[in-house]
Order: C-alpha cells, then structure tokens, then sequence
C-alpha cells in the first residue's frame, strides 16, 4: 500500500501532507457500487462531469454499464475503468474533453487528479496490449493479477512502467531551469531538466546523461531527493538534485529545449500547479529549503 496526495488536500512546499492511501492491490472479483468512480477514455479524450466541479461519472451516472475493470482503492472509494470498443454512453452534463485539458485547465478543481493520471497510465497498457506480442492472438485478463494473458500461448504482460529522472542542477545560489522547444506539449512553463533511463543505465548515469545532452554541463554531488508517479507518460519520476562540476557556461540543445539559464531564488517562475515533482524542487529552491 503507498501513499497517493489528493490535490486539493496537498499542503504545497511543507513539511507536512494530508495523505490518503491508495490500495493498488489488484481485486479481479471486484465489482463496482453505484459511487464507485469510472473512468472512461476514447483516444485521447475523458469524460468528465461539465460543471464547476469537473468530476469523473460514477458507475449510477453511467447507467452501470458492463466491461468496468477494477483499477485501486483510495480511501474508502473504488476506481474502475472501462474498457471496449463500444461507443462509450455519454450522460447529460458529462461531455468527453482532450486529456491535456485535464492538468492544464482543472487539476484544481479535481479531487482525483492523481487517480486521474493513474487510470490513464493502465488504460494505454491496457489499450496498447490486446494482442500478444509474442504469437499475435487476442489476451485475457488474467484472474489472479494484474496481467494481461495470452489466449493461445499463455504469454503474461504485466503494466509496463518507464523510469525517467527529474534533475535540479545546482551552482553558486542559482538553479539550472529550462523550457521546452515549442514541439513539446509543457513548452509554456519553466522546469528542470528530465529524462527517460536507457537499458543498462543507473538513476546517476541518467542525471549525468541527460544535463550533459541538454545544456552541455558535467555535474558531481548527486543526491536523491523523492519520486512520483507520473500516468501521461507511464513513467515513474525520482527525483535529484546535483551540483555543478566545472564550466557553467551552457551550451543548450535547441531541439530539445528553447530556453536554459540559470535563476536566483527571487528569479524563479513557478508552474501554475502545485502537483508535480518539477514544481515541488523549483519551489523548495525558491522558498530556500535544503536541496
């Protein structure tokens, strides 16, 4: 059981958190109530509830439609997801929005959020892995874990999570912040730089990789500081701070980012939202805590 931080219950840049827990514990017999939350997705759209609150249907709302699989428990409330090919039944008062709109116009507003981003990372795996890989036949879910098993030659697929790194580079009271080339969907926003892990490669090796790739700079003092999962890239972020070796001068990969420098603490420009692992290590820089 891990600890999941409800947006609106997310005491931002303290030292304390209202927390719920989330029970990931896979429950194949279970079976949803007329509150349980359903999450349902057509390509790259959700449907949420079009009103101040912009809440996800429950099971009663949707007209307790069939093919509702399991996903967690957070608190005392069921997540479920529905999967399909069928034309999803849309209630009065609920209309299906873009996924990107979801953080960046209503994550506030969005007791769920994190739930949100969770959901969407199983339903790509699920969405992603109908066929085997292995001899091409339809899978199954399997009814003892959450896996994928194949019809024909019992190949098992288990979710697939991508871990990736999230850096403050660190040097003479500043902070390394960058912001995306315009092809990138968060290229409004300052952050830090990022990255996917490589086969073969550690968490370190990763940090060293990708600030050297973006902005040219070799880094020493690497230390571990927290991670988050992260469903719009099915990934798990850790996160580190690290401190420059040698040269500050930047020498920025231009398809990659549109901006790098490096920032005073009055000088950094907080993310709009107070969700992500980025903005939580920009502002513990700003705000002068241990880094």
């Amino acid at each position: 059981m891990t600890i999941l931080h409800e947006p609106h219950e997310r005491i931002c840049h303290a030292s304390r958190y209202c927390t719920k827990k989330l029970d990931n514990q896979y429950k194949p017999s279970a079976e949803p109530t007329d509150e349980s939350v359903v999450f349902v997705f057509k390509d790259r759209n959700v449907l949420v509830r079009q009103d101040e609150g912009k809440l996800f249907p429950t099971f009663a709302q949707l007209g307790r439609p069939e093919g509702c699989v399991y996903l967690f428990t957070i608190g005392k409330k069921a997540f479920f997801l529905l999967l399909g090919n069928a034309e999803p039944v849309i209630p009065d008062g609920f209309d299906l929005e873009p996924i990107k709109s979801i953080r960046q116009n209503k994550e506030a507003k969005l007791p769920s959020f994190y739930a949100f981003y969770t959901a969407l990372h199983l339903y790509g795996w699920y969405r992603t892995n109908r066929f085997c890989g292995v001899c091409g036949h339809p899978t199954v879910l399997d009814t003892k874990e959450r896996a994928l098993r194949c019809s024909a030659c019992n190949h098992v697929i288990y979710p697939r999570i991508n871990p990736a790194i999230i850096v403050g580079v660190l040097h003479d009271g500043k902070i390394l912040l960058t912001r995306y080339a315009s092809s990138h969907n968060d290229a409004t926003y300052y952050a830090l730089i990022a990255g996917f892990t490589e086969i073969g490669e550690t968490f370190e090796e990763t940090v060293q990789r990708e600030v050297a790739e973006e902005v040219g700079l070799k880094v020493k003092n690497i230390r571990y500081y927290k991670s988050q999962p992260w469903g719009s890239a099915a990934d798990i972020l850790a996160g580190f701070y690290c401190d420059l070796d040698g040269d500050d001068k930047i020498q920025m990969d231009h398809e990659e980012l549109s901006r790098a420098f490096w920032a005073k603490p009055e000088d950094v420009v907080l993310q709009p939202d107070d969700w992500s692992l980025t903005n939580e290590m920009m502002a513990r820089f700003k705000d002068g805590q241990p880094c």
